[in-house]
């Protein structure tokens, strides 16, 4: 009866079990990722951005530059350079039959992205993300290409979120 009155092997293996635990969490290193202590905001706010060719990469471009220094602008001395492609594409997928009119639609704004460190060249990190936006295209045609031009927007704001999160991890690695 060695298991059923509480000693011997059932406290051996609650001892064991405890040590387990206190061995994994001893090795749990975790800590946030925008800490103050790892530095990664700071290395945010030296990255410069390549220039935008069209409306909506200049709006990604923009986006980009107040989350990566926080409303402080560009850098005038950057470490890393980010180049950025950004290209738009407008899907319609709801199409009516009788007018074969769009009726909604999805805008998908992607961007190819490569962080390098200025001094030396070196590719920190690249990659490619894309962001979609729902659209109603309205009968008149004004109120058709500003519903077109604020999905864009959307799309472009969150793109550029998911670009910083990714540059944010690839400098918080570093």
């Amino acid at each position: 009866m060695l298991l059923s009155d509480g000693t011997g092997l059932s406290r051996f293996a609650k001892a064991l079990a405890g040590l387990a635990i206190l061995g994994a969490l001893a090795g749990c290193q975790v800590r946030p990722l925008y800490s103050t202590g790892s530095g990664t905001e700071g290395k945010l706010a030296s990255v410069s951005i390549s220039e935008a060719n069209d409306r909506v990469e200049q709006k990604v471009r923009n986006d980009l530059i107040f989350l990566l220094a926080g409303g402080a602008g560009e850098p005038q001395n950057a470490i890393y350079h980010l180049e950025m492609n950004v290209t738009v594409r407008n899907i319609g997928v709801l199409i009516d039959v009788a007018d074969d009119i769009p009726r909604a639609g999805r805008i998908v704004v992607a961007a190819d992205y490569n962080l390098v460190k200025t001094d030396s060249g070196e590719t920190l990190a690249s990659g490619k993300r894309s962001s979609v936006a729902l659209v109603d295209f309205p009968v008149q045609e004004f109120a058709k290409l500003r519903a077109v031009r604020d999905a864009e927007n959307r799309a472009a704001r969150e793109l550029a979120e998911l670009i910083r999160a990714d540059v944010a991890a690839a400098l918080g690695r570093r």
